[in-house]
């Protein structure tokens, strides 16, 4: 089959799961956690070892053009995971052609040393060189200036449309407000400092980092207020950096399809490096920042890998702050009672339990018991997000039955 006949064989089965009964009820669940009147908790399986999972060849790519290749591997990653692991993942009716958008940077660019221990998985150990230690240094920094390629764009949307638009719609979206366009401040000084630096940093020389921390977030406002101006944001995201991201609160504010703000749609921030510091630090030296960052934003989600259960008092401070994130470093009960009614408890169990040889039942169910019996004790909205799935040993049936033990538990 030449690569046409492969994408629309995708498609038509793409399109029947699309409009599956399963994927509108699913949605309504995202919502209801997400405003806060949860009709159940959310599970979610993303971030997912693919290199490790193509046992009948349903993942093989065959397409040789480069773009209809990436489309291929989305599609057939989406039809596996539906088929064998859904949990309560939902897919837009629509495939989406992403705004080709270019950035010139920040003026640094990384310098980093790269270590894998398997060659066929992207995750691999980063050791950074450190490149801010003077106030020349800092003068590198510089906001970037984006464009929008409409003609690449249009040119892509034109390709696929012709290719497969008569099967499903064809849809130009711009970014999702997730990762990419999130608020990172300290996760992008962590690539251009090494740990020690960074840590010893805040201590040694606190109102240099003060200024680095300061200059960054300058950067991305300014990065977010041309997204604006260039319409380039997604306004109808389903996801937000692997948790669900449909709310209806999103839509008291005005929306204009021509000039999408930061208002219509979630803000991110995080600070994954600063797991070691004491509340107080972390509060003046990134929540002081990121206030600052995140008022432009209808709702806010706060927290990636970092354990904030003893950290909750000061992120309520971020204005629009609906749902945190809780690592597997979290005490998931101290989290829940610290959280209430007031937010959703984006709650990520320890990927670990499913790299194992021989999936330990007894213990996940004792995990997520645990995490359910908490947030239901303080009436905690709550998604358990399965994500940063380094391996699962080679065996998909690790994932098969992670998912059907929690689809059990939300369901009883």
């Amino acid at each position: 089959m030449n690569d046409r006949q492969i994408l629309r064989e995708l498609v038509r089965r793409y399109a029947q799961a699309a409009h599956e009964d399963c994927n509108a009820q699913r949605l309504a669940l995202h919502k209801a956690v997400n405003d806060l009147h949860p009709i159940r908790p959310v599970v979610l399986i993303n971030e997912i070892p693919w290199n490790e999972l193509d046992f009948d060849g349903s993942l093989t790519l065959h397409c040789q053009d480069p773009y209809f290749r990436s489309v291929e591997q989305t599609l057939r990653r989406t039809l596996f995971q539906w088929k064998y692991f859904p949990a309560d993942m939902t897919i837009t009716p629509f495939l989406p052609v992403q705004k080709v958008i270019h950035s010139t940077g920040i003026g640094v660019e990384i310098h980093e040393e790269i270590r894998a221990t398997d060659e066929t998985n992207h995750i691999v150990s980063h050791k950074y060189e450190s490149q801010f230690s003077t106030e020349e240094d800092l003068e590198k920094l510089h906001e970037p200036v984006i464009t929008y390629d409409q003609e690449a764009t249009w040119n892509t949307f034109v390709k696929l449309s012709e290719a497969v638009g008569d099967l499903i719609p064809v849809q130009i979206v711009g970014e999702a407000t997730g990762y990419d366009l999130g608020c990172k401040n300290w996760d992008i000084i962590a690539n251009f400092m090494t740990v020690d630096d960074l840590l010893y940093g805040m201590i040694d020389e606190p109102e240099f980092m003060h200024k680095l921390v300061g200059k960054l977030t300058d950067i991305f406002l300014s990065t977010v207020r041309q997204y604006e101006e260039l319409n380039l944001i997604d306004p109808f995201p389903q996801y937000l950096h692997c948790t669900g991201a449909s709310s209806d609160d999103l839509k008291k504010e005005p929306l204009d399809m021509e000039h999408v703000r930061a208002k219509n749609v979630w803000g991110r921030g995080l600070a994954q490096i600063l797991s070691t510091v004491s509340p107080e630090m972390h509060d003046e030296f990134d929540i002081t920042y990121m206030k600052r960052a995140m008022e432009p934003f209808g709702l806010v989600y706060y927290g990636c890998c970092e354990p904030l259960d003893r950290k909750i008092d000061i992120l309520r401070q971020l204005p629009n702050l609906r749902k945190i994130s809780i690592s597997p470093w979290a005490d998931a009960a101290r989290s829940a009672q610290a959280i209430g009614r007031d937010y959703v408890a984006s709650v990520k169990p320890n990927p670990a339990n499913v790299a194992a040889g021989r999936l330990d039942k007894t213990l996940i169910h004792q995990e997520l018991s645990g995490i359910l019996t908490a947030c239901r004790t303080h009436e905690t909205p709550c998604e358990l997000v399965l994500k940063d799935i380094s391996t699962a040993s080679h065996r998909l049936e690790n994932l098969i039955e992670w998912e059907q033990i929690a689809m059990r538990l939300v369901q009883e």
